[in-house]
């Protein structure tokens, strides 16, 4: 799975603490069998990053904090943080039925995000979108 490029006008972090190339250990739990994969660092941003709750365009359960969305893939976000409870609509095409989806910001963190690429259950993900400074340390 490939998650494709970072959004356009998104902008690289000039000094992050894991720069392209850091091998990394995840400690993030959005999807299974991501915590504790070992990843390599493709890109860090500096960007305002949010959990939002939405309901797919394509019907079913509404999503509850899906970790995470970048300021650049919210349509008309501006270059301001956005308030925890605005509503927005998304951009991002993490996930069937998430572009042009309603949503709610449930939190944000200014932290540095990443994008990487990681291994988990033999499927190779490349580019996912998005893991915070916090979600990672170095791989031991």
């Amino acid at each position: 799975m490939d998650g494709g490029p970072a959004p356009e006008g998104i902008e690289k972090a000039a000094s992050p603490k894991y720069p392209a190339g850091t091998e990394v250990t995840l400690t993030a739990d959005h999807m299974e069998g991501m915590d504790g994969a070992n990843a390599t660092i493709v890109g860090a941003f500096d960007t305002y990053t949010y959990a939002v709750n939405f309901t797919p365009t394509t019907g079913g359960d509404p999503i509850k904090d899906h970790k995470w969305v970048v300021q650049e893939e919210i349509k008309d976000a501006g270059d301001q943080r956005l308030a925890d409870g605005t509503e927005v609509t998304l951009e991002a095409e993490h996930m069937e039925g998430m572009k042009g989806a309603q949503a709610t910001i449930a939190s944000s963190t200014d932290e540095t995000v990443y994008m990487v690429d990681y291994e988990s259950d033999g499927m190779t993900m490349t580019n996912h979108k998005w893991v915070v400074e916090s979600e990672i340390k170095l791989a031991s």
